[in-house]
């Protein structure tokens, strides 16, 4: 938890964007919850329309996805590397693969990463692992926790951050 001290700049790992209720949860209860912590969040969903409307113009040309793809993917790593922290999103049946891909990177930057596992199915391979046991490792390992609710998160996320807590909000 120590190693949030100060932290000014976190970046979200999720999959909610994917649906209308994941980003409806994203948009009016973690984002508001983190940036009232005085966070400024990186969300790679920030860019959804935008990229949206850029994938509908390329129809079926796979050179343009595989750019867009490589372009997508050197911004969230760009936004890992700029962040003091990750808050990775765990929900679901197990972690999305792209947020325990970015997981990994965040913990091999030597980021603090702070889950939330808000999911009450069980998601490891055994009774000791909330998650997959090499997510979980990653996270404890880099100092972070794993939390059952927003309100648990938002909470450590306060007390860690000290007098950061009390700049205004801002986001990228």
């Amino acid at each position: 938890m120590c190693r949030l001290v100060g932290v000014r700049t976190i970046y979200l790992a999720s999959d909610y964007g994917f649906t209308e209720a994941g980003s409806h949860f994203l948009e009016t209860v973690l984002l508001p919850g983190l940036r009232g912590c005085g966070i400024r969040v990186l969300d790679p969903w920030r860019t959804k329309e935008d990229t949206a409307r850029r994938l509908a113009s390329m129809g079926d040309d796979p050179a343009q996805m595989r750019a867009l793809n490589a372009e997508l993917a050197a911004a969230n790593a760009s936004d890992i590397r700029g962040s003091d922290a990750v808050v990775a999103c765990m929900d679901g049946y197990d972690v999305d693969s792209g947020v325990a891909a970015e997981v990994g990177y965040a913990f091999a930057l030597g980021k603090a990463i702070y889950g939330l596992r808000a999911d009450v199915r069980p998601g490891g391979e055994n009774a000791a692992a909330r998650v997959n046991l090499q997510v979980q490792y990653f996270v404890e390992a880099s100092g972070g926790s794993i939390h059952g609710t927003v309100a648990d998160l938002l909470a450590v996320l306060r007390l860690a951050m000290g007098d950061a807590g009390r700049h205004p909000p801002h986001d990228a």
